[in-house]
């Protein structure tokens, strides 16, 4: 895993209060496809398929190939271990949880073949977009920097000066060191200023746990048209609900086990709930050259998001002595009447741009007859085109944005991402599968995200279940912490998650 120095310039000097980081913006732009059992069966490629009720979320216009009424209900199963290496020692987690697929209601008027417009079709539903469901530890030696070096550049980067304000100014950071004497007061050569007790050359005992939980659920509101059961014409209105928690516990401790040199350990324990809702807008078509061939096209416009944050801090140190015996304890509650630390702030997603194919074998107006299929698409995103904006208008917080966006040009890149599927259809039994890759939207790091599917699904009298195993291969990185001139190594973090998804669904 290559490691990346991370240069932010900020024109004013900010707190650790703004807890946002690139990787916010990633979590809600690094999405895969979801829906129904079927369509995560068929690899999620149901760009130019039509007929899936799942396009409500991919491709509106697939909406327009129904001609009867439809209820759909997906829940679903994950089943998540995670590997963590972090300065080569690996670490294995597990997680699991209950989640839910694409669910609603599909109605479509009565088709007229008379007419150049056969026929309309609208539906309402809720899709999980996202789950953020995880378990991550890894520990590691290092000797060459440490986590309080962050609170050391808040007070250099503030011009802090005066001892009384490093104590009580940054309720969030770099005072919860100071009143722990983590961080302490120095003079070299008649020069003010601040060092940490956790001495990096000497080695320090690395340990990080990040637990986080919820997800992004989208509820969309979507119609379609069919022209001459040639073109098909659909949009969706998006509104996207965002709960997310974290709770993070990262310990250092000396070791050298040196018991005189002032250090034993520090813990840094943060709790992160971010909520919000977005809205976003896709439209696609879907056009039959053949009878026997679709191509479709979809743009998924970015999502804007008002989201508010509440961040809460502590800091717990063991000097092994030095200003006094025993653990010392500094929480941002002490510094802040107990309130957490809130902002509120605006995130630009980037745009999606999707292109499909599909070919289905013995192509007839009488799906019963169609005996097989074969889709794909290929999806478009820069993740480097996510943005945070300040949602007060305060000057402060719009450079520190502007910085944050900085960062994002500089670690993101554009990514293809690419899906592909089939099924076989005998009678009322269909066998299906598909697979789908994530491409890297890393400049420095290496990551993806694969999955492979499988699945089957019965038809017949108006009913239908479907039942679909997926698994999902995914590689990230995961950073203790970023200091602004030094080489931060992230930890490299393997999260293998087997999905078991069921689908019901009534025709009417």
């Amino acid at each position: 895993m290559k490691t990346i120095i991370f240069i932010t310039i900020f024109v004013f000097a900010v707190s650790i209060t703004y807890a946002q980081e690139p990787a916010d913006a990633l979590r809600y732009s690094w999405l895969t496809q979801s829906g129904t059992a079927r369509n995560q069966a068929i690899g999620g490629a149901s760009g130019s398929l039509g007929g899936e009720f799942s396009t409500l979320f991919t491709n509106p216009a697939g909406l327009g190939f129904y001609k009867t009424n439809e209820l759909v209900l997906t829940p679903g199963y994950n089943i998540q271990k995670t590997n963590s290496t972090y300065k080569s020692g690996l670490f294995k987690t597990s997680n699991n949880d209950f989640n839910f697929g694409a669910s609603g209601f599909l109605f479509s008027l009565p088709y007229d073949k008379k007419s150049k417009f056969r026929n309309y079709t609208f539906a309402i539903g809720v899709n999980r977009a996202a789950d953020f469901n995880s378990h991550i530890y890894y520990k590691g030696t290092n000797n060459q920097s440490s986590y309080s070096e962050k609170y050391l550049e808040e007070l250099v980067n503030n011009n802090v000066s005066d001892p009384n304000k490093a104590a009580t100014d940054f309720a969030f950071g770099s005072s919860l060191a100071f009143n722990t004497y983590l961080i302490d007061t120095t003079t070299v050569n008649g020069n003010f200023g601040y060092k940490t007790r956790a001495n990096a050359a000497t080695g320090l005992i690395q340990e990080n746990t990040v637990n986080s939980s919820g997800g992004i659920t989208d509820i969309a509101l979507g119609g379609a048209v069919n022209l001459k059961d040639k073109l098909f014409f659909g949009g969706t209105i998006t509104v996207p609900i965002v709960n997310y928690n974290r709770d993070s516990h990262y310990k250092e401790t000396d070791a050298s086990a040196d018991p005189t040199n002032n250090f034993n350990f520090f813990e840094v324990n943060e709790t992160l709930q971010t909520k919000g809702v977005g809205v976003n807008v896709k439209a696609g078509l879907i056009y039959k050259p053949v009878e026997y061939v679709r191509l479709g096209i979809a743009i998924h416009s970015p999502t804007f998001y008002q989201l508010t944050d509440d961040y809460t801090a502590e800091v717990l140190t063991d000097l092994e002595g030095y200003a006094g015996t025993g653990v010392k304890k500094q929480t941002s509650g002490d510094l802040n009447d107990n309130a957490p630390g809130e902002i509120k702030y605006n995130l630009i997603t980037p745009w999606r741009v999707i292109a499909s194919a599909s070919y289905v074998f013995r192509e007839v107006e009488n799906v019963k007859r169609q005996r097989a299929f074969i889709t794909a698409d290929l999806e478009y995103v820069n993740y480097k085109s996510a943005s945070f904006k300040d949602a007060n208008n305060d000057i402060t917080t719009k450079n520190y944005f502007s910085g944050l966006n900085n960062a994002i040009d500089l670690q993101y890149k554009s990514a293809l991402n690419f899906r592909i599927g089939g099924e076989l259809k005998f009678n009322t039994i269909m066998f299906r599968l598909g697979g789908a890759y994530y491409g890297n939207p890393y400049q420095a790091d290496k990551a993806d995200r694969v999955k492979l599917s499988g699945g089957l699904g019965y038809r017949d009298k108006g009913v239908f279940v479907d039942l679909t195993y997926v698994y999902a291969m995914n590689n990230d990185v995961n950073y203790p912490y970023r200091l602004q001139d030094k080489t931060n190594d992230p930890a490299t973090v393997k999260n293998n998650v087997g999905n078991i998804v069921a689908t019901v669904g009534f025709k009417f």
